[in-house]
């Protein structure tokens, strides 16, 4: 299964679903993020465009591509 975080390019916070109800929550550190991660990108894509402000820039980060060879390039 696949791991997807949308985190904020402008303050490093990440949007995860809630353990406790689902709802979209903005974390500071992947340790708060726990379990909630998105297993399908069309989901944390669409998450990120109901749940983030207008104008924030934001990445969905696969998480098991980092560190591979298949990482993200800038």
């Amino acid at each position: 299964m696949a791991r997807y975080l949308v985190q904020s390019q402008g303050t490093g916070r990440f949007l995860v679903p809630s353990l406790d109800d689902g709802t979209p929550v903005w974390v500071l550190s992947l340790l708060e993020a726990g379990g909630g991660v998105v297993g399908d990108f069309a989901m944390a894509s669409e998450m990120a465009s109901e749940w983030c402000e207008v104008g924030e820039l934001v990445r969905v980060v696969d998480l098991d591509r980092l560190g591979t060879s298949d990482d993200y390039v800038e």
